[in-house]
């Protein structure tokens, strides 16, 4: 279920270039950094997404989709609309990953989110990438829509991210598509879209209360870090 990165473009942008051209002048760090900048000066957005996650043993391939709110300095709500209803929030205390079909929620402790890592703050533009990555621009031929396409190496990989890739749109230097894969070469892929900058966000959209009847299913304890609220 869950686990949502920063920085910069090329000072230089050749208009009319194809993005096969571009590809081959992108100086990595320099986009890191306008990727930072770029969240540095952003404190809300809102967004649809969709999210496919695909489990490489079996081939099984899953799609998602719905909408995404993050306010700074970390709250997020999560929202799948389809195949099935699902909520994932981040609040200042704590995470709820809500099943309404089941009548189940999980509670999880915030600490969760913190980790630099981890994909809610790789999709939220929250990620060290200098510190925590080493940032690769993907010197490729394909067509991304004029995306620039970076590779980030954890430092310190985890079980659950060992390699990431975003895709940047280089005028605004936002994260339009991001991918982390497991140590299992799981991926886990979400793409935003009409991505609303500074958006209005109240403090209802960030409360959670379970429904009566809802099963409470409390990890706020846990000793270690549990994997389902970080995956979506």
């Amino acid at each position: 279920m869950l686990h949502a990165l920063r920085l910069a473009l090329c000072l230089f942008l050749l208009l009319g270039a194809s993005p096969a051209a571009f590809a081959a002048n992108i100086d990595a760090a320099a986009v890191a950094a306008k990727v930072q900048a770029a969240y540095a000066d952003m404190q809300s957005f809102r967004s649809s997404f969709s999210q496919t996650l695909l489990q490489r043993d079996s081939g099984v391939e899953q799609k998602r989709s719905g909408t995404l709110v993050f306010q700074k300095p970390l709250r997020v709500r999560w929202e799948t609309a389809a195949p099935h209803a699902e909520l994932l929030m981040v609040t200042d205390r704590e995470i709820w990953n809500w099943l309404p079909d089941e009548e189940l929620a999980y509670r999880y402790s915030r600490q969760m989110a913190e980790d630099s890592r981890s994909l809610i703050q790789v999709v939220t533009g929250q990620s060290a990438l200098d510190r925590d990555f080493d940032v690769e621009a993907v010197q490729d031929k394909s067509d991304d829509g004029g995306l620039i396409h970076l590779m980030l190496f954890p430092k310190e990989p985890t079980t659950a991210l060992t390699e990431a890739q975003i895709w940047i749109d280089p005028a605004t230097s936002l994260i339009r598509r991001a991918m982390v894969m497991d140590f299992y070469g799981n991926t886990n892929t979400v793409e935003l879209s009409d991505l609303r900058k500074n958006a209005a966000v109240s403090a209802s959209d960030f409360t959670f209360t379970p429904p009566k009847g809802t099963e409470v299913e409390d990890h706020t304890e846990a000793a270690h870090p549990v994997e389902r609220a970080l995956k979506n």
